[in-house]
């Protein structure tokens, strides 16, 4: 078993929150070649909370897009916390369909607490960008490859997570709703943050035993930015694995595939408590 003994759910939750876990900028400069940042959703501005371009693996052409969340008070007010805004998610999306017309794979790096729910978000249509992610991504005929690096909240991470493959680090976390809000929405008791965290199986090893994700990419050592070349070699030999057996598949086989795969995690009768 990949993920170690000892390590509770909440000390996950913890590990994944690290000021020192990397982000997906550092994953992007350590494991691809060349990357060009792209900006812009083309009606609103440019959210910073996400990152997005055109990058270069081995002979490979690919569209990378993740969350960025920053270290220091200053670095986080910049990027809202990782928290994407509706012209985030319609800068994802304009990536998305550029990658599509140019057949070109997409790399998508998860790490939010979840979608900013402030007032000026709902006012330019939150909802309904999340909702077009969605809507799009599940049909582009280009393999998409999805990796929780750190926190997946939400419908703010699952709109980037609708990918042929969901893939998380070891000691990420993935669920519909923090432990602190599960807590003291069930239980009206905040302090019962551990057992929230253990009963809502969001941990990598309870989501890949589950049928969730495909793969999880283990860490040696807690995921730290200043040991990057260690822990991106794997994830880079491992994304190139992915490509190679996605690269003789047609695009309608890889939209089918990716529908087959979401279709399953809904069998009736198919244990799925515990998760969303």
């Amino acid at each position: 078993m990949i993920v170690k003994q000892g390590v509770t759910a909440w000390e996950r939750v913890q590990l994944a929150r690290g000021k020192n876990r990397p982000h997906a900028m550092d994953y992007i400069s350590s494991i691809f070649d060349s990357f060009m940042e792209l900006r812009g959703d083309r009606v609103y501005g440019d959210d910073r909370a996400v990152i997005g371009g055109i990058a270069s693996i081995g002979k490979r052409y690919v569209t990378v897009i993740g969350q960025q969340k920053g270290r220091s008070l200053k670095e986080n007010q910049h990027r809202n916390f990782g928290m994407m805004n509706p012209e985030g998610y319609r800068k994802a999306l304009r990536l998305i369909r550029q990658a599509d017309k140019f057949h070109r794979p997409v790399i998508l790096f998860v790490d939010t607490p979840g979608a900013f729910c402030g007032v000026e978000a709902e006012e330019r249509g939150q909802g309904e960008a999340i909702a077009q992610n969605l809507f799009e991504l599940s049909g582009v005929q280009v393999p998409v490859l999805s990796i929780v690096v750190g926190e997946g909240g939400s419908g703010g991470a699952l709109a980037l997570a609708m990918g042929n493959e969901v893939w998380m680090m070891e000691n990420a976390v993935y669920s519909v709703l923090s432990p602190e809000g599960f807590a003291a929405i069930l239980w009206k008791d905040g302090t019962r943050v551990a057992e929230a965290a253990e009963a809502m199986k969001i941990t990598a090893q309870d989501l890949k035993d589950l049928g969730v994700i495909e793969k999880i990419i283990p860490e040696s050592f807690p995921a730290d930015k200043d040991y990057m070349q260690a822990l991106s070699g794997k994830l880079r030999d491992e994304i190139l694995d992915f490509l190679r057996r996605y690269q003789d598949k047609t695009g309608d086989q890889i939209k089918e595939e990716r529908y087959d795969r979401f279709r399953r995690l809904g069998t009736p009768g198919q244990e799925m408590d515990g998760i969303f």
